[in-house]
């Protein structure tokens, strides 16, 4: 099988302007020199990670969703990050877009809402992971608060996934929980695991210290940024995971369950 190469971008984000995310994270996709089969940007990456919807939000035949296909098409390569959505039907998400080479798109809207921001007042649930398969890698982009739990990030017996992504808007005052983990989804799930942060002071005052990393299967770091602007691209093994899950099976070993539905939908009954 073959083995993956993936860039990623770490860079402040300016609040609410997409025009000028649009500008800055173009200049650092250009810099990537090499063939690349994966590009992935923040969280909200057009607009930080703000609750006004109403001003914010597109539709998904909009300008961003525009954009991400010419650059798909351009380096040959998925290119992935989470913006503001709004729907037919007036319901605003947190959704991540997953655009391919031939303009087709995945998308997978953010589980897990972080209350203490608001952010489940303001946008739609989902309630779905995606796992894609990609130049012969299974791949699940999950977003931001959603690393915080276990269960929605676990990795499957029978169709595991090989690499496990976070885009992110995590401030600094909880980097510790960041960087840890990521570690443990790593260690926990046998996958390469990749957290993508921005940096910087956004319109609430809050600030982002990076911390953007790629890890392999035994939570060791192959990359971590800090809090400067940058890309990266990294080439990742095939035969290091395969050769990593052979000689240590625990994903075989794991409870035997499965999520069937949200519990909220199951205490209404």
């Amino acid at each position: 099988m073959p083995d993956l190469t993936v860039s990623f971008i770490q860079t402040s984000l300016q609040w609410h302007d997409p025009a000028a995310n649009w500008k800055e994270l173009q200049r650092h996709i250009d810099e990537i020199s090499v063939p690349t089969d994966l590009i992935v940007l923040p969280e909200m990456f057009t607009t930080g990670f703000s609750m006004d919807a109403e001003h914010l939000a597109e539709t998904m035949d909009g300008p961003t969703v525009a954009w991400m296909r010419q650059l798909a098409a351009a380096r040959n390569a998925v290119i992935t990050g989470s913006i503001i959505i709004r729907d037919e039907a007036g319901q605003y998400y947190n959704r991540l877009l997953w655009v391919r080479p031939d303009g087709s798109l995945s998308y997978y809207n953010k589980r897990h809402l972080f209350s203490m921001a608001g952010e489940h007042t303001v946008y739609t649930a989902g309630n779905e992971r995606l796992i894609e398969e990609w130049r012969g890698w299974r791949i699940c982009p999950l977003v931001c608060y959603d690393l915080r739990f276990p269960v929605w990030s676990r990795n499957p017996m029978h169709e595991p996934y090989d690499l496990l992504l976070y885009v992110a808007n995590w401030p600094a005052s909880r980097r510790t929980a960041w960087m840890t983990l990521l570690r443990a989804r790593a260690m926990e799930n046998l996958a390469y695991t990749m957290g993508v942060n921005c940096v910087g002071i956004d319109g609430n005052s809050l600030a982002y210290a990076g911390d953007s990393a790629l890890l392999d299967m035994r939570g060791e770091y192959l990359v971590e940024v800090g809090n400067q602007e940058t890309g990266i691209t990294r080439t990742l093994r095939r035969a290091d995971l395969e050769a990593f899950r052979e000689r240590f099976p625990a994903l075989q070993d794991a409870d035997p369950f499965e999520l069937l539905q949200p519990s909220a939908e199951i205490e209404r009954r």
